[in-house]
């Protein structure tokens, strides 16, 4: 029997819902946003960068089959430097752009007051970040077919950092600073940090030193271990709460009992997600996971992007963090957090808990209606249509099928230069949602993800879980199967990513003189780096250091303040550590 829940409120009263948001009160680390200590560290007091272009080859392997038919066209690059500190043979440190280097996130908050600030003023340097081929305004071609994706591969990421680094120019600066004249050091975080240890093993010739900040090194179609430093260091009261719901729920799910399922996706007002996926997915976007959610995580990475009706650019946005500097950090996780485990909640919500009861030997279902309340308070309302169903809000399975076209648009025409040849596209809409081939990040972003790198989203195996098992490899798989069909001279590669294009350069194994590996043990990306559990034991030396941050998330030591000595002990010491190492290889540079 499915029980009808429409007269039963789960919502908080709003007593309850204003004690659960954010407040930053005396004391709280977020009020620390308005201390002397907090302020933002700029030499010149100005936090706007030129953007210059550099024309950068968009086939650097003409003689790699892998690249067939070529094509010889340059591309218009993106590219921003900082001089404030430079001394006519200082070093150039440069920051690789990486996954969202659009000038507006995390790259420029280094250059202005991060990491790369830090070292530039040490070391009298010069800064320059290189936005990433494919995104913001650096794509080669004005549309992303499967055949225009072809050059979106770590060795061509990697061969545009040598070949900027052999051939920019500076403006205003008269000195070499060419990388036999002056010592270029490379900087990357996540993905870019992936890109600057392989671009350390490849171009060890031309870099002298790279710093590869929570670098995803290590490749692998699944990547369950994303929600590990969650299990572990989230308030357990909550995580246990919700790994049994998650174990009723997949309970319903395994024995076919779809009045019981159906019921339960009405607590959360999200009977009309028709795939259990999607529903699972959907309820776990205040944890997050590794590829697309639209909401404040333990890792904020990237948001789901709007989906928006043809002709118009899909929106894409950055989601907070968990993060020791409040500037790019959020607490809506621990509100999440409180919300689940509220001991102060109304009848009408603790009710929720024995609603399933029945499924389940007559056990409740602890905090269930706590859960289901904060979902219904903070991530129905990102749908305002109403119609979660939709790839417009929570649903993605509409990819196999044509979305409808508003009468007020009419066909748009692109020109597509694919290798040498030219085409005329008319796009009356798109044939799927994910087959859009509007130049857009998220569709970089999972191109990267179904040809090279996976770490698809997935439950554990075994053992508690904070997302549904039935969330496994072939979810997002089948998004990389509607997004790439075939082109006439590149696909993806069949039924998962070719890992060993990122594997070759050395996964864990991986070395280089003047490397430097930094991560937290708190990322969720941390299986994934050098120091991951999975990894072999780790010793710091001159020429390959390493440090775990205590307690740290993906790329804490990227943001900085003005005094280094106010910041937190396990940032401030990452700093001077990174600045010691730093100043070892500069000693050496020419001798």
């Amino acid at each position: 029997m499915v029980i009808k829940l429409k007269a039963l409120s789960l919502f908080l009263p709003l007593t309850v819902i204003a004690a659960l948001r954010p407040s930053f009160q005396a004391g709280d680390t977020a009020s620390l946003k308005r201390s002397d200590h907090f302020e933002r560290r700029q030499a010149t007091g100005n936090t706007s960068y030129t953007p210059y272009i550099f024309d950068q080859p968009i086939d650097h392997f003409p003689d790699n089959d892998r690249y067939l038919p070529h094509d010889n066209a340059t591309f218009q690059q993106r590219w921003w430097f900082d001089s404030s500190y430079y001394k006519p043979g200082g070093p150039i440190f440069f920051n690789v752009g990486g996954e969202g280097s659009d000038g507006n996130s995390d790259p420029f908050a280094t250059l202005d007051s991060g990491i790369i600030q830090i070292l530039m003023s040490q070391f009298n340097g010069l800064g320059v970040i290189l936005e990433e081929r494919y995104s913001g305004d650096s794509f080669p071609y004005n549309t992303t077919t499967t055949d225009q994706m072809a050059y979106l591969t770590v060795e061509q990421n990697i061969a545009d950092l040598a070949y900027f680094a052999q051939h920019v120019v500076f403006p205003g600066i008269a000195a070499n600073t060419s990388p036999q004249s002056a010592p270029w050091i490379l900087y990357g975080a996540t993905l870019a940090g992936a890109q600057t240890a392989f671009a350390m093993e490849t171009y060890g010739d031309l870099f002298f030193g790279g710093i590869a900040s929570s670098a995803v090194i290590h490749a692998t179609a699944t990547y369950p271990q994303w929600y590990a430093p969650v299990q572990k260091y989230a308030p357990q009261d909550c995580v246990a709460s919700i790994n049994g719901i998650v174990d009723k729920f997949d309970g319903l799910v395994a024995s076919g009992n779809r009045d019981a399922v159906n019921v339960f996706k009405s607590l959360f007002g999200l009977q009309s997600l028709e795939d259990d996926r999607d529903f699972a997915v959907t309820i776990a976007f205040p944890i997050g996971n590794p590829l697309f959610y639209p909401t404040n995580t333990w890792q904020g990475r990237l948001s789901l992007d709007v989906c928006m009706t043809r002709g118009e650019r899909f929106t894409k946005l950055f989601a907070a963090e968990l993060n020791w500097d409040p500037t790019y950090g959020s607490d809506d996780f621990w509100n999440f957090c409180k919300n689940v485990t509220n001991l102060d909640a109304p009848p009408n919500v603790t009710n929720v808990d024995d609603v399933l009861a029945s499924y389940t030997n007559g056990e409740s279902w602890t905090n269930l209606g706590n859960y289901a309340a904060y979902i219904q308070q903070y991530i129905l309302p990102l749908c305002p249509s109403g119609d979660y169903n939709n790839t417009s809000c929570f649903g993605t399975q509409n990819g196999k099928y044509k979305l409808p076209c508003s009468s007020s648009h009419s066909p748009q025409q692109y020109s597509a230069k694919v290798m040498h040849h030219t085409h005329t596209l008319t796009s009356t809409c798109p044939e799927t949602y994910w087959a859009d081939i509007t130049n857009n990040f998220k569709r970089v972003f999972l191109y990267v993800a179904c040809t090279e790198q996976g770490l698809y989203t997935a439950a554990p195996p075994q053992g508690p879980s904070l997302l549904s098992r039935t969330v496994q490899a072939d979810y997002e798989q089948q998004w990389c199967d509607w997004a790439f069909q075939p082109g006439e001279f590149n696909a993806i590669p069949s039924g998962g990513p070719n890992l060993t294009y990122w594997q070759h350069y050395g996964d864990f194994n991986i070395s280089a003189d003047r490397l430097a590996f930094i991560d937290g043990d708190q990322d969720p990306f941390l299986d994934a780096t050098y120091h991951s559990t999975e990894a072999p034991p780790r010793f710091q030396t001159d020429l390959h250091p390493e440090l775990l941050i205590a307690g740290g998330g993906l790329h804490w030591d990227s943001y900085g303040i003005r005094n280094v000595e106010g910041e937190p002990q396990f940032i401030r010491e990452a700093h001077e550590w990174e600045t010691r190492t730093v100043q070892r290889w500069l000693e050496t540079f020419g001798k």
